[in-house]
């Protein structure tokens, strides 16, 4: 079963993560209702089995919660896939939300690299900073090892920022897909 375990401690964060890619309950608990909101929306949507518990210094800001926790996700992500082989390793995903319209395209190549393409009208979402999606699927993209490209366009940021979670969840979904070999997707034969 690919599933990794994964507990992170500092002095701004304490996180413990644990995902299963073959499915499972979501159990999310960041101290953000809607950074909760959005971890469990990756989980359903990817069918993933995803427990997320961080306790974080929110008397500063949401930075380092949602930071971390892209870090530590990634890193679980990272540990599940173990080293790569027999999946589809590419995956994109077009997810309408009323006016917003979220793409995501990515590899899971072991060479991080993040494009982000989205300017959202509202700066904040309940206790979540908008700014932070940006923040959250760079740490993941770059603890994850993925080449992720990700834009949205709309009106409601909201709606904007849950299309670009969906869209990544169908196209994670889409890309740790087993092939039914060991084999590496890669002339290289890894990566």
């Amino acid at each position: 079963m690919r599933q990794a375990i994964v507990d992170r401690k500092t002095k701004e964060t304490d996180i413990h993560v644990s995902l299963c890619l073959e499915g499972g309950a979501a159990d999310i608990d960041t101290g953000i209702g809607f950074f909760n909101h959005m971890l469990t929306a990756l989980s359903v949507h990817g069918g993933f089995g995803l427990t997320v518990h961080v306790k974080g210094d929110l008397e500063v800001d949401c930075h380092h919660t949602i930071e971390d926790t892209g870090i530590v996700l990634g890193q679980a992500f990272s540990q599940a896939l173990g080293n790569k082989g027999g999946i589809a390793r590419y995956g994109s995903f077009y997810v309408p939300m009323d006016e917003a319209l979220g793409f995501c395209a990515l590899d899971i190549s072991g060479r991080p690299f993040l494009v982000f393409d989205a300017v959202f009208p509202e700066e904040r979402i309940g206790g979540y900073d908008s700014c932070m999606t940006e923040e959250f699927m760079r740490a993941f993209a770059f603890h994850a090892g993925i080449t992720l490209h990700l834009k949205v366009s709309g009106k409601n940021s909201h709606h904007m920022t849950e299309a670009l979670y969906k869209a990544l969840a169908h196209a994670l979904k889409e890309a740790v897909r087993p092939l039914g070999n060991d084999a590496v997707l890669s002339p290289k034969g890894m990566l």
